[in-house]
């Protein structure tokens, strides 16, 4: 990926956007300070980590509606409890951060990239057991 990729404004309020939510969960379930406890620091380093190397880029869809899951499931489990706790307390207060997330929430992954286009091209998995 390229480093303006990287950059773009998207990512960065991606970037600013689970930050918040970390921080938002930590306060409230582990430190209670502003610095966030080792788990949450290791978390949050993880998830820019998944953005840096996101294939999709600037053009990347939420997590929640993309089609590769790049996070480890433990990981990913995670995020999810991070989320669910601090999406309500996101309104109160980081107001244009969470509109702006669930704008982003509308965004599909371009069809035109080569791994949607892999992904797609594979056969579905059949109910059917052909050796019995």
């Amino acid at each position: 990926m390229t480093s303006s990729a990287s950059n773009s404004r998207r990512l960065r309020r991606e970037r600013k956007t689970i930050a918040a939510m970390i921080r938002i969960y930590c306060r409230k379930h582990h430190a209670g300070s502003k610095d966030l406890c080792d788990d949450c620091r290791s978390l949050l380093d993880y998830a820019f980590c998944r953005l840096d190397r996101c294939v999709f880029g600037e053009d990347k869809p939420t997590c929640a509606s993309c089609p590769v899951h790049c996070y480890k499931p433990a990981m990913r489990e995670r995020v999810r409890e991070v989320m669910r706790f601090s999406s309500p307390w996101m309104m109160l207060y980081h107001p244009i951060l969470t509109v702006f997330h669930f704008w982003d929430g509308r965004r599909q992954p371009p069809q035109d990239h080569p791994l949607i286009r892999k992904l797609s091209d594979r056969p579905a998995p059949s109910d059917a057991n052909p050796s019995r």
